[in-house]
């Protein structure tokens, strides 16, 4: 964890290549060991799509959000910049300025507003993903914090924070309207905030009625009540998710990135999400320190987010695709 703060603090102040994976048959069976190559849909000689892109030189990813249709948003670590880029082609472009705080966590709505975690800067902004324009900025903390992630449910938007135990909460109004405060939730149950990292990505549980949490120093997951913040931790079978960051449900499989070990961990847990087992450890040697995760088709999509190497306004940046099954 010491490396991955000291990637976020720095900043402050290819080919396609073999993919290995171990993999569970079904439920309550033990992983088995795969491996083999990536290949597109449509074959070698299919160009759409491609299955790596690059991001612009001196930009380092940390959140990615995929929707409507083929498109994919990316937030600088350094400057809180926007990029939209087409999954057609790989290309794209700065769609907002950033305040100069980084953007890190990253989900869209229906409605085409991208919600977006403030990191040291403590706070979230809500950006039209049409125009490029701030719809909303609010102040989460006035300590030192870390707004790392957010989840979006029917009702709102939840953001964590890995320095203070707490879930900041926007609530929507009729239609979706965004409010005017901020709630804090604060985390209490099971969950013991430590030093270092903590509370990093977060997503729904499967029955829709709680959040999952994933705390990337002690490699915990934890249920959290939405409306009391007490956290429960999921029972997974003695297995660690160290260095836990972004999380996608995709139906009862939760991915979980787990950064600087450049793997992606699936679980199949049951649908509250009081277990999981392990049933697929996935890594891909174009992996250089992965962070977040979305999916599209039948890929996973993840930003590199190259927290060992000294970030410089040349630095190369790059998103990788995965088999999403």
């Amino acid at each position: 964890m010491a490396v991955l703060l000291a990637g976020f603090l720095g900043l402050l102040v290819g080919a396609p290549a073999a993919a290995t994976a171990e993999t569970g048959a079904s439920p309550g069976t033990s992983p088995t060991s795969v491996s083999g190559t990536f290949t597109p849909a449509g074959g070698p000689a299919h160009q759409a799509y491609p299955s790596d892109f690059p991001l612009p030189d001196g930009f380092p990813p940390e959140g990615i959000a995929i929707g409507p249709g083929p498109v994919a948003y990316f937030g600088s670590r350094a400057t809180g910049e926007i990029y939209r880029a087409d999954l057609r082609t790989g290309q794209g472009r700065v769609i907002s300025p950033g305040p100069g705080t980084p953007s890190l966590g990253l989900k869209i709505d229906p409605r085409g507003r991208l919600f977006v975690a403030g990191g040291t800067g403590g706070d979230a902004r809500v950006i039209d993903t049409r125009s490029g324009a701030v719809l909303a900025s609010y102040r989460l903390a006035t300590e030192a914090s870390f707004v790392n992630d957010v989840v979006l449910t029917p009702d709102a938007a939840y953001f964590t924070d890995s320095v203070n135990p707490v879930l900041y909460k926007l609530p929507f109004g009729r239609g979706g309207a965004l409010p005017t405060e901020v709630v804090r939730v604060p985390l209490t149950g099971d969950i013991v905030y430590t030093a270092g990292f903590n509370v990093n990505g977060i997503a729904p549980t499967p029955d829709g009625t709680g959040l999952i949490i994933v705390q990337s120093g002690t490699g915990k997951l934890f249920r959290v009540v939405p409306s009391t913040g007490v956290a429960t931790t999921i029972d997974l079978g003695g297995e660690s998710l160290i260095d836990g960051d972004g999380l996608l449900l995709d139906g009862r499989v939760l991915h979980v990135v787990q950064n600087s070990l450049n793997t992606v961990t699936s679980l199949l847990l049951d649908r509250g999400a009081t277990s999981g087992k392990v049933v697929r450890r996935l890594v891909d040697d174009r992996f250089d320190i992965p962070t977040t995760i979305a999916a599209f088709g039948d890929r996973l999509y993840l930003p590199n987010g190259r927290f060992t190497t000294p970030p410089t306004p040349t630095t190369p940046y790059n998103v990788v695709a995965v088999a999403r099954t």
